[in-house]
């Protein structure tokens, strides 16, 4: 390794005193002007990772839904999954030691991780729309041509995709072609051939109006517009082109507000949705005739994808096993339907996308969605290969026809983390197919009143959670008391955790009535300060 060549560069991409960044779920998020040794960083990173597996690894550079003065940055392990949670630790380690310890720390975890420097290296660098996107994917490459690694810039493209690309090129092409136009062709052959086999004339053109956050998600969809069939007609709002990313729109913002985002004119029952920044969540929601709006959230996608495929998994009788996983995010009401109507197992993981996905992967078919409107499907290789054969060689028309369905689903979907714009064309497909309209979907089960509130804390640290973060542990006396405020009202249920990111508390209760759920809610945020060490002036109600 050339170390005077590191040292040098590093130089050029100094630690600022005293800061220190945790690579959390997201990856690295902060300030962009605070992220430019980070990334460079993460170039050298991903090199000894990429020699460590024998294969490419990617970067992407963005912050998701966070304000557009924030950057960060994230590493795509090789089949398009998070980064190894041990990795997680040397990312952490990497960036936040002293210049002089640099060449210290990479050879530290060169010996830990068995990093064999002579093999060969390479790295896909994707980004997102920021201001400050473009000069940090520089950095990047900085940190790769460091250590003698190749790489392929795909510029401006979505967090999905980014996944996709690098699972299409470990997979040597089998999952796909790593190009944006494979993506596209894929993604739009598969929804063509499900919406061929819609029988019920329906609507003959669905139109849908899309919100992309005046992200990265508009100029995507723009590209892939002309593979779309006619049949499904788009309309981009918040495009970037006037307002600031994230900013009052988003799939953030509309969970988080429970209102439509600006920027889009919402008639009554149209079907709408929103992206996030980076294209990685989605929700649905809509205007009733009385004015009054109704969101469709991940916890509901869940549920239509849920429906569809045990009809399908029932019709081409193969004894898959299925299932759900949700976090103790998702409404009480949604859990209920797909355990006691569907009659689909339900399991709760602690949050982060990674726990679920890990969770769904124990599954020949596993569901997978937080609230918040990221997730996706995966499909077991034994379960995935079967009902491929099934297509070619089953001779009953409708279990063939039921196979070719979910043979097109598993095209569709894109498995290697939520996508926007996957989820978007499988929902549609879903709703052409069983003919339902916006409101019906939104009538399978109506959500429980729910309120989501945070106090400050000293230090999150002193909060530590059980059962799928469901219940307290520490501090004394902290769940006992949430119990006891329970059991005041009419199906509720509340808990609390800390943040991954910053010193709070995160409550979460629901209950029969919103005001019931806002009041249990309050009483909680008061046991959490006053239990927990609350900074400032206690909750007000």
């Amino acid at each position: 390794m050339d170390f005077e060549a590191l040292r040098k560069y590093s130089a050029l991409h100094p630690k600022p005193a005293g800061l220190t960044l945790q690579y959390g779920t997201a990856g690295f998020r902060s300030k962009a002007e605070q992220l430019d040794h980070i990334v460079f960083r993460m170039g050298l990173l991903a090199i000894l990772r990429s020699k460590a597996v024998t294969a490419t690894i990617g970067i992407m550079v963005t912050a998701s839904h966070n304000p557009e003065e924030d950057n960060g940055v994230k590493l795509v392990d090789p089949l398009g999954e998070m980064l190894h949670p041990s990795w997680e630790e040397y990312a952490t380690q990497l960036a936040n030691a002293e210049e002089q310890e640099l060449q210290k720390v990479i050879t530290e975890i060169c010996q830990k991780a068995a990093v064999n420097l002579h093999k060969d290296a390479s790295v896909f660098i994707g980004r997102d729309t920021r201001p400050s996107s473009e000069k940090l994917s520089q950095s990047v490459i900085d940190g790769i041509q460091v250590l003698g690694g190749q790489y392929h810039d795909y510029g401006l493209v979505t967090t999905p995709q980014l996944h996709y690309m690098v699972c299409c090129q470990n997979t040597q092409g089998q999952y796909g072609k790593a190009t944006l136009e494979g993506y596209y062709e894929k993604l739009s052959k598969a929804f063509m051939e499900l919406i061929k086999q819609s029988h019920c004339s329906g609507e003959s053109q669905r139109h849908l109006k899309i919100d992309c956050a005046n992200g990265i998600g508009a100029l995507k969809l723009s590209e892939m517009k002309p593979y779309f069939p006619q049949e499904l007609v788009i309309h981009i709002y918040n495009d970037g082109t006037k307002e600031k990313l994230n900013h009052l729109c988003g799939a953030d913002f509309v969970k988080v507000h429970q209102k439509p985002p600006g920027g889009l004119d919402m008639k009554p029952n149209e079907r709408c949705c929103s992206f996030d920044g980076d294209a990685d969540r989605i929700v649905y929601y809509y205007k009733d005739t009385a004015g009054h709006f109704h969101l469709i959230d991940g916890d509901k996608i869940a549920t239509l994808i849920s429906i569809f495929l045990k009809e399908l998994l029932a019709k081409v009788k193969q004894d898959f096993k299925m299932a759900v996983v949700q976090t103790a995010y998702a409404n009480g009401n949604s859990t209920r339907y797909l355990q006691e109507t569907l009659k689909v197992p339900v399991h709760c993981v602690k949050t982060g996308v990674k726990h679920l996905h890990h969770k769904a992967q124990e599954f020949d078919v596993g569901v997978y969605f937080e609230a918040n409107g990221h997730g996706t499907v995966l499909f077991s290789k034994a379960a995935e290969t079967k009902i491929r054969q099934l297509v070619k060689e089953e001779k009953d028309d409708e279990k063939r026809e039921a196979a070719k369905m979910l043979e097109n689903m598993i095209d569709l979907i894109n498995q290697t983390v939520g996508d926007a714009v996957s989820d978007m064309l499988f929902t549609e497909a879903i709703l052409a197919l069983k003919g339902l309209t916006v409101q019906q979907w939104d009538a399978l089960y109506t959500d429980l009143p729910n309120r989501l509130l945070k106090v400050q804390v000293a230090d999150r640290r002193v909060i530590d959670t059980t059962d799928a973060e469901r219940r307290a542990l520490t501090p004394p006396g902290l769940q006992e008391k949430i119990d006891a405020l329970v059991k005041k009202y009419k199906l509720s249920r509340a808990f609390v955790r800390p943040s991954g990111t910053e010193d709070v508390v995160r409550i979460y209760a629901e209950a029969d009535t919103q005001e019931n759920a806002d009041a249990l809610a309050h009483e909680v945020s008061l046991a959490v300060f006053y239990l927990a060490g609350g900074k400032g002036a206690p909750p007000q109600p």
